[in-house]
């Protein structure tokens, strides 16, 4: 329910000649729901902004949350949205801070006596409007807390997937947990722009902390070893327990000329002797030149 162009006026009124004892009944209202989860002077700040971007609204005869009078206090309220996602508060407690200003409203116009039945109709009126302001928090807070979860996704999934230089020409991508798609996507990345990075001609794909590998994992293992060749390096698997041996053999998973090794150990004893042979091989080189 829209409100009227004579209820938008007299609330826009209200609102400038009784700012100071609106601002302090929100503040304390707001306090008590939110149990001191916020000082009392960062809570007043907010809450003073939020009236003045009311009653911008107002003034400029705005009678809905999407009129583009209202365009400051959208965005008061999605900054506040915003920030209590960060802060950890919860989407209730977050919009409740703007529910509390009808209990504030309310408390503002009972200090005169009793509430005559115009300004009573007034203020169902314009309780419905701050409704819709809680409610336009209420999925500002969703959404933001939402791009807050993917954020932290992502980062944990680049976190999750580190890859290592051992020493010059070697580097290691030890995988821990389960290997999904994205996942495998991120680690092929990593793995290629460390390749390129340092230049390194080995690679090792340790999947001893990966808990099973079927058929899913195993593609993604290879594609990623498939892709390091590509860039001109040769890939070791290692952590081939006996387990994960079975499994792969029971499924038919070819790994066709890629080195396996059964533990870090013995991947890393592997390119020991590959990187002895090709220096002896270089020395050779150079003395027959």
């Amino acid at each position: 329910m829209a409100l009227s162009t004579e209820e938008v006026g007299r609330f826009a009124g209200l609102l400038e000649s009784n700012g100071d004892a609106l601002t302090t009944a929100w503040t304390d209202a707001v306090a008590t729901l939110l149990r001191g989860r916020l000082s009392h002077a960062e809570l007043h700040r907010q809450i003073a902004e939020l009236q003045k971007g009311f009653q911008s609204a107002l003034s400029g005869g705005a009678d809905d949350l999407q009129a583009d009078a209202a365009g400051e206090l959208r965005a008061l309220l999605s900054e506040l949205s915003n920030t209590r996602a960060r802060q950890g508060f919860s989407a209730t407690e977050t919009a409740v801070s703007i529910f509390a200003l009808k209990e504030a409203m309310l408390t503002v116009l009972g200090q005169g006596g009793d509430i005559d039945a115009a300004t009573l109709r007034d203020y169902v009126a314009f309780s419905a409007f701050i409704d819709r302001a809680g409610l336009f928090t209420f999925d500002s807070y969703v959404r933001a807390r939402e791009e807050l979860i993917s954020d932290q996704a992502e980062q944990l999934l680049e976190l999750s997937t580190p890859v290592v230089k051992l020493w010059e020409g070697v580097v290691a991508v030890p995988l821990v947990g389960t290997l999904d798609s994205a996942r495998a996507q991120v680690v092929m990345e990593r793995l290629l722009q460390t390749l390129v990075d340092t230049g390194s001609p080995y690679a090792i794909i340790d999947i001893t902390g990966v808990p099973a590998v079927d058929t899913q994992v195993a593609q993604h293992i290879l594609k990623t070893v498939v892709a390091a060749r590509l860039m001109g390096a040769d890939c070791i698997i290692s952590g081939i327990r006996p387990q994960i041996a079975q499994t792969i053999v029971a499924l038919g998973i070819e790994f066709g000329d890629i080195a396996t090794k059964a533990s870090l150990a013995d991947a890393l004893r592997h390119v020991l002797r590959k990187t002895d042979v090709n220096a002896g091989r270089r020395g050779a080189g150079r003395r027959e030149s």
